[in-house]
C-alpha cells in the first residue's frame, strides 16, 4: 500500500499495478469498502493493458477523513493521484457506492478521463420522479433514515454495524446482509470473492466509521455536479435483482445520462453484475485506445 499527501495536506492511501507507461484504470469502491486486492477483477484489467489504480476514499483505512466532503470533491482526490503517479488520461469505474464518484470524475476531469462505467451505482437522493428508498433491504433503509437524521444517529447506527462487520468470515455473509441480499446474490458468494468481501469490509472498518459515515452523509446531499453534463463516455450497469440499490436507480440513472450506454439487466443483483467486469473494462479500453 503506498500514500500521497493531497495539496490541503491529508493522506491518501492507494494500491497501484502495472506498467507505469500504460493508462490508468481508477477503481472505485462501494460502501463500506476498504482497498483489498481483488485478482480477477485487477487480472482482468491488467490483462486488457491497462494500469491498477485504486484509493481508499477518505476517512477509510489510512486515508485522512475529511469532513463534510461531497461526492465531487473525490474529483480533485483522484486528479491529484494521478499527478503523484505520472499520469495524465484514465479510465475509472465505481461499483455501488463507487458508482457516484466515477460519475464526479468524468462530469469534473472531462479532459482527463477518456471514459467511465459505473455498476449498481446509487443515484441522487434527491433525484425527481425516483422513490430513492423504494425497493431498499431494511437494513439500507434504517442507514439512510440515519443519515438524513445527520451525522450523530448515523455514527450510533454505524458504530453498531461496524462492531460485527470488523470481524466478519466469508462463511458468514449472507447472514449479515440479511434483507439485502436478494437469490441470484447469496450464490455468487463462495469461494475467492466471499474471501474477497470480507476483507474488504474488515479493512473499511479497521480505523473506525469515518469514511463509511463521510460515504453515506454525501449520498444523501447534493454532489455537486450536473448528470447532464457529462459528456464522456459512459457505461451503465444494473441488475433488477438488488436489494442494496434498487433497480429503479438504474433507470433513472439511464434516462438522465446522455452519454451511457445502457445494461439494464435482468435476474442479475447487486454483487452478481461483478461476472461483467470483462465487458466492462473491454468497453473502456475501446474509448482509452480511440
Amino acid at each position: 500500500m503506498e500514500h500521497v499527501t493531497l495539496p490541503d495536506g491529508r493522506t491518501l492511501e492507494y494500491l497501484v499495478e502495472g506498467p507505469s507507461a500504460a493508462i490508468p484504470l481508477v477503481l472505485h469502491h462501494g460502501t463500506p469498502s476498504g482497498t483489498v486486492r481483488y485478482a480477477p477483477i485487477f487480472d482482468e484489467a491488467l490483462s486488457q493493458g491497462f494500469r491498477v489504480v485504486q484509493a481508499s476514499r477518505p476517512g477509510y483505512a489510512t486515508s485522512t477523513p475529511h469532513p463534510g466532503r461531497i461526492v465531487a470533491d473525490v474529483a480533485a482526490d483522484t486528479a491529484a493521484l494521478l499527478d503523484a503517479i505520472g499520469a495524465t488520461t484514465f479510465v475509472t469505474v465505481g461499483w455501488s457506492g463507487g458508482g457516484p464518484h466515477a460519475l464526479a470524475c468524468a462530469a469534473l476531469l472531462p479532459g482527463r478521463c477518456l471514459a467511465a462505467a459505473t455498476i449498481a451505482g446509487v443515484a441522487p437522493y434527491r433525484a425527481e420522479g425516483l422513490d430513492w428508498l423504494a425497493g431498499m433491504g431494511e437494513e439500507n433503509v434504517e442507514e439512510f433514515g440515519a443519515a438524513v437524521a445527520g451525522p450523530e444517529p448515523l455514527n450510533a447506527f454505524l458504530s453498531t454495524a461496524a462492531s460485527a462487520m470488523a470481524q466478519v468470515e466469508p462463511a458468514e455473509l449472507i447472514e449479515a446482509f440479511g434483507d439485502l441480499i436478494s437469490e441470484v446474490d447469496k450464490k455468487t458468494l463462495v469461494g475467492g470473492f466471499a474471501e474477497y468481501l470480507a476483507a474488504s469490509f474488515r479493512e473499511a472498518v479497521s480505523r473506525g466509521v469515518a469514511g463509511w459515515r463521510e460515504d453515506d452523509l454525501a449520498f444523501v446531499q447534493e454532489w455537486g455536479f450536473p448528470l447532464a453534463g457529462i459528456t464522456v463516455p459512459l457505461s451503465l450497469w444494473q441488475g433488477d435483482q438488488d436489494r442494496m440499490v434498487p433497480f429503479e436507480h438504474g433507470r433513472w440513472l439511464a434516462a438522465h445520462l446522455p452519454s451511457a450506454e445502457v445494461h439494464l439487466v435482468p435476474g442479475e443483483g447487486h454483487l452478481s453484475l461483478i461476472a461483467n467486469f470483462g465487458a466492462i473494462v473491454g468497453y473502456l479500453r475501446s474509448h482509452a485506445a480511440a
